[in-house]
């Protein structure tokens, strides 16, 4: 008879999360998930069948997160411009205890290339995100918030664009400044 689990299999794929975020896929050994986790070999193998499987679920988990962060700025009130400034500022003031940088751009550059499942699971996230940002902006541009003449798509993209090269920027070693002016010279492209 098997025994039963005695951690909290949430708290796992979160602490496995942040040590991807940390090192990505290939910087993070098993020693290390072990560590972060505080689990053993056998029982992360033996509930997330493998370090890959562990791995899609903490992005999902990542996904899954600073989405509803991202929506809930999109779903809420002000200006389209106040919102956009508001994605910014999420990156500007990200938590001192979250790891530096993105885990799905990360993932997209170290993973997308060589695993079409992960691959596929990023293309969906992104398309998530650049339809919610592209009603936003065209509805922004409907209210004349927004320049009319610049295409509701390009500007969803180039939004995103700005928030990745944000967080990898700060993972460089951007300081607030620094990201406060990419996100105004950002702001003046809309």
């Amino acid at each position: 008879m098997a025994r039963p689990k005695q951690f909290d299999e949430d708290r796992a794929v979160d602490a496995a999360m942040r040590a991807f975020w940390t090192a990505g896929y290939e910087g993070t050994s098993t020693q290390d998930l072990c560590t972060a986790t505080g689990l053993g070999r056998s029982s992360i193998y033996n509930t997330f069948s493998s370090k890959r499987d562990l791995f899609e679920r903490a992005l999902r988990r990542y996904m899954t997160e600073k989405n509803s962060g991202t929506f809930a700025v999109l779903d809420g009130p002000g200006s389209a411009k106040d919102k956009v400034h508001a994605l910014f500022r999420q990156v500007i003031d990200a938590p001192d205890e979250d790891p530096l940088g993105c885990l799905v751009v990360n993932a997209t550059v170290e993973m997308g290339p060589r695993d079409t499942e992960i691959a596929g699971l990023l293309k969906l996230d992104q398309e998530r995100r650049a339809n919610a940002l592209t009603a936003m902006i065209t509805a922004g541009q409907r209210a004349g918030e927004l320049d009319k003449n610049r295409d509701a798509t390009d500007l969803a993209q180039f939004v995103i664009a700005a928030i990745g090269g944000m967080r990898v920027a700060a993972r460089g070693g951007a300081g607030k400044e620094t990201l406060e002016g990419i996100a105004k010279t950002a702001l003046s492209c809309l």
